[in-house]
């Protein structure tokens, strides 16, 4: 019987030859294009077609001139069933992934060289996922594993068409499988730990039709236990994909997506203190709001019945009760890909696509009565007000579901235009829209009397029991925010590569120019130089001669009227890359790439009324980086390494700070502002090595050193002591490792972990989060003698064998400790607060059962 590593090849359809399998790790239909050029030239006419392309899919053997990490299906299939491709990737060098539960499905935090998630592009099929106006990413939405042909990471630089406007990091990228070529069902379901249960099917046309068409529809359900404290997970996916060659390297895709979770947070304020004691606080089982009585007051703030996880019971808010911590999403898209010869040597590629996102994090508040943004107008002790538990008075405080509903509908086209000038030299020229539309309601909704909100998007239109909002007397809607934002990229990108010497040479040399703008739209009162607003149409108390206004509730404090306006970025990024191939199996590669990014939606949200009585809007500029990679490769019969050498340059940092320019509007206020750069160095390095047919291993090294160059300004004279210190919660070394044993025919056992060093919790760097190691096991077993079926399996997975204890996401702040913040020779004391993060998951087992017929 063939080893698994071969029954797998024999039995999927993932890559078609030795181009098909160089290039599919490229972010666009145009950039795969091109990458099949330089997979050919690399693997063909160079090496001779020697040696493997990836050992076990740990690693592939790359051909592009800049620092890119890959797996494939093969390794993917071997992890746990379900779980998101971050996860899955978290061996490759340069990446951090530190997940939120053993399952995927409570998200997880990315770092990337460094840069956090929201400064690095993630992209699925070459369509941007990032968030449109914070740019973060869900990593708890991805596609199933069981689709994903391949995936991935591009340490530091991005492609030249990357339809991006954040990624100053780097980037990640999957690619969904195509349909099989021949009709057949798959079936998937497992069982594990913490009640976890999933199902998994596919269905296959094969070759259908006069044109050969395939096609798949699959559809996935999962449904777990949080691994500590109260509540649950519920996930469902649905995708489909139809898929036409055209011959000659021609064809078109149409792809779905859709994919709902409705989950329960965990609590994550947990301390070193708590990881000391490995006692760990958790949100509450239940909480019993008190019942409205007419003419007494009740206050559900105070007086709300709470039993806590521990057991015990207390009287206070509902704002812990696990109920109300709630992340529901309901994300889909509609992917093309298209990639058609108008002549012998000029390419049309487009890929365009339509994303829609509905999402918020929970939210809790408790309203009086009397609240002006009620009964609009008459004072919080004063006025009709609105009787919100029906107790027939207007005395009391009541706690209402107020959720930060985000809702996107978003289109985007990505195309190129390839001209194929003679064999050795090529142009390109691309194109991409991304257009966004962002609305952000908080638009809020009651509770019944055990605190279960009436719609898990509040009052939101649409969806809910319309007689569970919140109104207030002249019958607008009670709510949290109020605002309409538009993000629309326009980028252009040009590109050249020739090879040289007999294709010992290729040369990159590109550029991507975007042109970004935001349009903003804020429906609500805005604080003066604050993102603080407030919602409501209640008249304001007074109109000041700068044309803020006041409210009677809010005392002195101004507030701008909604308004509207456009703000706009752009720049010009170059791509340039080199490899030199001196002997067969190696090269040498050097690359140099800009970055950008542009500032997020809520740091512009905060204007301030000018002498001039017009509006200033935060001038922070869009961040950007200068990176430089210059790395050696090797492949062999046995052996796929690499090694890469590192340099970032991180300008206009964007933090909140305190604007202390007094010719500025916002001098003495606190916004996001650039601050200015962090230099950062390393090494990322690789390893795949067979030793035999049934053994392989596969190791990675990442080093990492940054250093901040500006101290961060408190107020005109505090400063806060950042120069010199390392990025918060980055690693100075991580290593992954993994052992592939084909033990008998049938029997595959694979071994891995991941060693994360110290971590600063703190810009100022006085507080460490402790390192650890994670390993993780798994066995599968080729049930197809069995069953007489091609595919049948059983899989054993377990996660964090060794159950060790850490913490995994960190919420970082400014210091843990009290410092003195004055530069000079006096002594100002600032008090710090300790930090907190994420339990990781403890020791996890699931059993997966497949079959395909």
């Amino acid at each position: 019987m063939m080893n698994r590593k071969r029954l797998f090849w024999a039995t999927t359809a993932l890559i078609g030859g030795v181009v098909a399998a160089g290039s599919a790790s490229a972010q666009s239909t145009g950039t795969e294009a091109i990458e099949n050029r330089a997979a050919t030239v690399a693997e063909v006419v160079v090496t001779g077609v020697r040696g493997p392309f990836t050992t076990d899919g740990t690693v592939v053997a790359e051909t592009v001139a800049k620092t890119r990490s890959s797996i494939t299906q093969e390794f993917i299939t071997t992890q746990t069933p379900g779980q998101t491709i971050l996860q899955t990737l978290n061996l490759v060098p340069g990446l951090n992934f530190t997940n939120s539960d053993p399952y995927g499905s409570s998200g997880g935090n990315v770092r990337l060289r460094g840069f956090d998630g929201n400064r690095v592009s993630l992209t699925f099929d070459g369509i941007p996922l990032n968030d449109t106006g914070n740019y973060a990413i869900f990593t708890n939405q991805q596609l199933d594993p069981e689709l994903i042909e391949r995936a991935s990471v591009n340490q530091g630089t991005t492609d030249v068409d990357s339809p991006t406007a954040s990624a100053t990091g780097g980037t990640i990228n999957y690619i969904t499988s195509r349909p099989r070529n021949e009709r057949g069902v798959e079936l998937v379901t497992g069982l594990g730990d913490h009640s976890f249960g999933r199902v998994f099917l596919r269905g296959d046309t094969g070759e259908i039709g006069p044109w050969g068409t395939t096609a798949f529809v699959a559809a996935s359900v999962t449904r777990y236990d949080k691994f500590k404290g109260p509540g649950e997970l519920y996930k469902r996916q649905f995708n489909a994909r139809v898929y036409q060659n055209l011959g000659d390297g021609d064809f078109a895709a149409v792809s779905f997506h859709w994919n709902r979770n409705r989950n329960s947070f965990y609590n994550n304020f947990n301390t070193l203190a708590n990881l000391a004691t490995e006692v760990f606080p958790e949100n509450d089982v239940a909480c019993v709001r008190p019942q409205g009585i007419a003419g007494t007051v009740q206050n559900e703030g105070t007086g709300s019945l709470i039993i806590r996880s521990d057991g015990t019971t207390g009287t206070g808010s509902c704002t812990n009760y696990h109920g109300l911590r709630i992340n529901p999403s309901d994300t889909g898209n509609i992917r093309g890909n298209f990639s058609y010869a108008l002549t012998d040597n000029l390419r049309l590629t487009l890929d365009p696509s339509f994303q829609y996102v509905m999402a918020n994090g929970g939210g809790f508040t408790t309203v009086s009565e009397r609240d002006d943004r009620l009964d609009q107008g008459g004072g919080n002790t004063g006025g009709l007000g609105v009787d919100l538990n029906g107790d027939g008075d207007v005395l009391d405080t009541v706690g209402i579901y107020t959720p930060s509903n985000t809702n996107t509908r978003r289109y985007g086209l990505t195309g190129s235009l390839i001209w194929d000038i003679n064999d050795d030299h090529r142009l390109r020229a691309a194109y991409t829209i991304d257009y966004g539309r962002h609305r952000q309601t908080g638009e809020a909704t009651f509770f019944d009397r055990d605190s279960e909100p009436a719609s898990v998007y509040g009052g939101k239109e649409g969806w809910g029991k319309p007689e569970a909002r919140v109104f207030g007397r002249d019958g607008s809607f009670f709510r949290s925010r109020d605002r309409f934002s538009i993000a629309q990229l326009n980028q252009v990108a040009v590109e050249y590569v020739g090879n040289f010497f007999d294709d010992m040479v290729t040369l990159n040399v590109g550029a991507r120019a975007p042109f970004f703008e935001r349009d903003l739209n804020q429906y609500c009162f805005s604080q003066n130089g604050s993102s603080t607003v407030r919602c409501t149409s209640e008249a304001p108390a007074s109109t000041l001669a700068n044309g803020n206004v006041t409210f009677g509730s809010t005392g002195t404090t101004q507030w701008i009227r909604p308004y509207s306006t456009t703000l706009k970025f752009d720049d010009v990024l170059p791509n340039i890359g080199l490899v030199v191939r001196p002997f067969e199996g190696q090269s040498v590669y050097a690359s140099y790439a800009k970055g950008f990014s542009a500032p997020r939606t809520d740091q512009l949200y905060q204007p301030v009324r000018n002498p001039a009585g017009g509006l200033s809007f935060n001038s922070v500029q869009p961040e950007t980086t200068d990176s430089w990679d210059l790395g050696y490769r090797i492949r062999q019969s046995n052996l796929i390494a690499s090694v890469a050498g590192w340099y970032t340059e991180y300008q206009n940092r964007i933090v909140s700070s305190l604007d202390l320019d007094p010719t500025s509007e916002f001098f003495n206020l606190t916004i996001d502002r650039n601050v200015g750069a962090v230099n950062q160095w390393g090494v990322d390095a690789q390893l795949g090595w067979e030793i035999s047919d049934t053994l392989s291993v596969y190791g990675s090294a990442s080093y990492n050193n940054s250093e901040l160059q500006e101290d961060l300004a408190l107020s005109a004279t505090t400063f806060l002591p950042t120069k010199g210190k390392t990025l918060v919660e980055t690693p100075e070394w991580t290593f992954g490792g993994r052992i592939d044993w084909q033990a008998t025919p049938n029997l595959n056992l694979g071994l891995q972990a991941k060693y994360v060093d110290d971590r600063f919790s703190t810009d100022v760097n006085d507080e460490v989060f402790p390192s650890y190691t994670v390993a993780d096991f798994d066995a599968r077993y080729d049930l197809t003698e069995a069953f007489g079926v091609t595919g049948a399996f059983v899989q054993l997975n377990v996660t964090n064998i060794f159950d060790e204890v850490y913490l995994g996401n960190i919420s970082t702040g400014n210091n843990a400790t009290t410092i003195d913040v004055d530069p000079g020779p006096g002594v100002v004391n600032r008090t710090g607060v300790v930090r907190s993060g994420s339990v990781g998951s403890p020791r996890t087992a699931v059993v997966t059962l497949g079959l395909r017929f």
